[in-house]
């Protein structure tokens, strides 16, 4: 294959890659369950995560332990991350219900407000985030991606989530998490 075919071609993955299917609070829901965020994040639970690139590879698993509170107005959730290569982080959400379905959250680093949706068993969570991120001469960089993440109840105490990742509209890859109730 010449050089430029071989560009060209790669070129195109990003492309590609971006006309895959994702979620949508269209789908047939696959289940007759109903997630209500304010009853499943209210106390412990433990996620187990990955993060694959666009090429499928895994660069990086994680397993975070959640306390959650629901005051009847605001749902706190106070997330503590430990990574395969030791290192930890914090990240402190304050959700607010603003509707039968609807949902506004903040956190450190998340950029303006964070808005979701909850439909029969999903959930759809979209915010734009500047993340740290460990770079290959050890410090540690703050990259800015948007979240497109879904949330699938799939039993009264285990839920499913995938985030699909956008750098500058270009996908980079997702992050796959399995959360359960303690």
């Amino acid at each position: 294959m010449r050089p430029l075919k071989i560009v060209a071609a790669l070129a195109l993955i990003p492309f590609l890659a971006a006309c895959a299917g994702k979620p949508s609070l269209e789908d047939a829901s696959l289940s007759t369950r109903e997630l209500e965020l304010e009853e499943f994040f209210d106390g412990r639970l433990v996620a187990h995560g990955q993060f694959q690139d666009i090429f499928g590879t895994v660069r990086r698993q994680f397993v975070a332990d959640i306390r959650g509170d629901w005051d009847g107005q605001r749902l706190r959730l106070v997330e503590d991350f430990t990574y395969e290569d030791g290192s930890t982080e914090q990240r402190v959400w304050t959700l607010k219900k603003t509707g039968e379905e609807t949902w506004e959250g903040t956190a450190p680093g998340v950029i303006g407000v964070a808005t979701g949706v909850e439909k029969g068993d999903r959930f759809n969570w979209r915010y734009t985030i500047d993340l740290p991120v460990p770079a290959a001469d050890g410090s540690v960089e703050t990259v800015r991606v948007t979240f497109d993440d879904w949330m699938w109840l799939l039993s009264e105490d285990r839920l499913f989530n995938r985030a699909y990742m956008k750098r500058y509209g270009v996908d980079v890859g997702d992050v796959s998490i399995f959360f359960e109730k303690k």
